[in-house]
């Protein structure tokens, strides 16, 4: 894919395209490291206003190819990269690299020195590739299902 990677500021009327890309990207991509059942659990988004609160209310950036959405991220006050989601269809191509470059820009701007990020089975070779090394492994319920994730952090000079 030789199409440029553009990372733009989320605005209030990207909410649809990263509920898309969010539920996409766990059914047809974390749907290899997950059981149905937990799948059924995770992707799901019951409030569409507090969803787009949610992305409102901290840094947050949209991955653009060809001026079509094909990924997001965000930082959270704390530090954590709270969610990173690729489109199925772009995954492997730089996308998720150039969004975790923004947000590594944006936390060194406010000062951090330490991201910490709860990556999924799925993201956590891709975070452990970009440096990032496991705390622990946890469990998180969602609607019954105890999903296994990992708590990972990574610390810049």
């Amino acid at each position: 894919m030789n199409e440029r990677i553009l990372i733009r500021p989320y605005v209030p009327g990207d909410v649809d395209a990263t509920i898309e890309i969010f539920l996409r990207s766990i059914r047809e991509v974390s749907s290899k490291d997950y059981s149905a059942a937990e799948i059924e659990a995770w992707a799901k988004v019951e409030d569409r206003a507090l969803w787009a609160e949610r992305r409102m209310s901290r840094p947050a950036w949209m991955a653009e190819i060809a001026g079509n959405p094909v990924g997001f991220s965000d930082l959270a006050s704390d530090g954590c990269l709270d969610m990173m989601f690729v489109h199925p269809g772009y995954q492997g191509v730089g996308v998720a690299t150039c969004l975790l470059g923004r947000v590594e820009e944006e936390a060194l701007k406010l000062g951090f020195r330490r991201i910490s990020t709860e990556a999924s089975r799925t993201a956590r070779p891709f975070f452990e590739r970009k440096g990032f090394r496991v705390i622990t492994r946890q469990t998180v319920e969602k609607r019954g299902q105890g999903l296994e994730n990992f708590l990972m952090e990574n610390f810049y000079a």
